[in-house]
C-alpha cells in the first residue's frame, strides 16, 4: 500500500478539507449523548445561524466530504451549510447497539438540537435519502423543505433483489462496500453514467478501497443488514408535510427511474420530479452546475 504522502486518495482528501474550509466550514465533533459522537463540518458556532440552514446527507460509501464538495462549494454563499458524518462514517461513532436509518436519523436529529439549529432543509442521497425521509416524518416542525437525490425510499424486496442481480453479487456489501479493484469497477459502472472506473488502474482502486472502505467494515455491513425500509414486499411510506423535490438520474441503475416517478405519487402533492439527463446514481457529483441550479431555485422558493 502506498505511504500516505504518495496516495493521491490521501492527496485529493487534502483538497476536499481544503475546499470545505473555504467555503468557511470548520470540522467539529459532539458527543449528542453518553453512547454517540457526531462529526461534522459545519459554520464557526459564532457565525452560524446568519443564514438558512441547510443539512446534507451523504449516501453509502466514503466519508461526507467526499460526496458533497460541488454542493458545499455552490450552497455555502447562502445557507449555513451542515455536513455530518452519518454513524460508522468518517469520525461518527456509537457504543449503542442500534443500527438502523432511524436510528441514524434521530442521531442527526440529536447533533442539530445540541448545537442550536431549531429550522433547516435537510438534503439527502441514496442511503441519506433514506435518513432524510425519516427526519422530514419524525420532525415536520423542524424541517423546513426536503431534497431527496437517487434515493429508493419506496424500495420493496424484489427491488433489493433486482439490485443484486445488475451487480451480479449475492450480497449487498459485496457491492456498496468493495474489497476488490474489481468489485469498485462493477460498484462505479452502475454508479456513474460514463463508468469511470474502467479507466482507472487497480493500484489507485486498491488505495481507493483501503482508505475509504475498509474503515469500520464489519459495522457498515451492520448498517446494512438493519435497514427497516426496503424489507418488505409492500412499500409503507407516509405523505411528508414538507415541499419535496426529488432528483433522479435518467440512467440510475441502482434505483430505476420507474422508482422516483412512483416516490413522487407516495410523497403528496408538494412532491416535484426533476430528471437529469445522462446522469446515473450519482447526479450531484456527475452534472453538479445543473443539480445545484435546481436545488437552489427549490430552497429558495423560485
Amino acid at each position: 500500500m502506498w505511504p500516505s504522502f504518495l496516495s493521491l486518495v490521501s492527496l485529493y482528501g487534502g483538497y476536499l478539507r481544503r475546499c470545505f474550509t473555504a467555503a468557511g466550514l470548520t470540522q467539529q465533533a459532539i458527543d449528542i449523548d453518553a453512547e454517540t459522537t457526531l462529526s461534522f463540518w459545519g459554520p464557526k458556532p459564532s457565525k452560524s445561524n446568519a443564514k438558512p440552514s441547510l443539512l446534507l446527507l451523504h449516501g453509502f460509501g466514503p466519508m461526507a466530504i467526499w460526496q458533497w464538495r460541488p454542493q458545499v462549494q455552490f450552497l455555502a454563499d447562502d445557507f449555513d451549510v451542515y455536513v455530518p458524518d452519518l454513524v460508522f462514517f468518517g469520525g461518527s461513532m456509537t457504543k449503542s447497539a442500534e443500527r438502523t436509518e432511524v436510528f441514524q436519523a434521530i442521531s442527526i436529529g440529536k447533533l442539530l438540537e445540541k448545537i442550536g439549529v431549531k429550522k433547516y432543509s435537510v438534503m439527502g442521497t441514496s442511503y441519506g435519502g433514506f435518513v432524510a425521509y425519516h427526519m422530514a416524518r419524525i420532525w415536520p416542525e423542524r424541517i423546513e423543505k426536503v431534497v431527496i437525490a437517487s434515493s429508493g425510499v419506496n424500495m420493496r424486496r424484489k427491488d433489493n433483489d433486482a439490485m443484486l442481480k445488475r451487480a451480479n453479487v449475492e450480497n449487498i456489501d459485496e457491492f456498496l462496500l468493495p474489497m476488490t479493484a474489481e468489485q469498485l469497477r462493477t460498484l462505479m459502472k452502475l454508479a456513474v453514467f460514463k463508468g469511470v472506473g474502467r479507466r482507472m488502474p487497480d493500484f489507485f482502486l486498491n488505495d481507493f478501497i483501503h482508505k475509504l472502505y475498509m474503515e469500520k467494515r464489519k459495522e457498515k455491513i451492520e448498517l446494512l443488514k438493519s435497514l427497516t425500509l426496503g424489507r418488505e414486499d409492500t412499500i409503507d411510506l407516509s405523505p411528508l408535510f414538507q415541499e419535496v423535490l426529488i432528483i433522479w438520474g435518467d440512467h440510475d441503475q441502482l434505483f430505476p427511474l420507474e422508482m422516483a416517478k412512483e416516490l413522487k405519487e407516495i410523497l403528496g402533492e408538494k412532491t416535484r420530479l426533476e430528471v437529469m439527463k445522462e446522469t446515473s446514481h450519482v447526479p450531484h457529483i456527475e452534472s453538479p452546475a445543473e443539480f445545484n441550479r435546481v436545488v437552489k431555485r427549490f430552497l429558495c422558493g423560485i
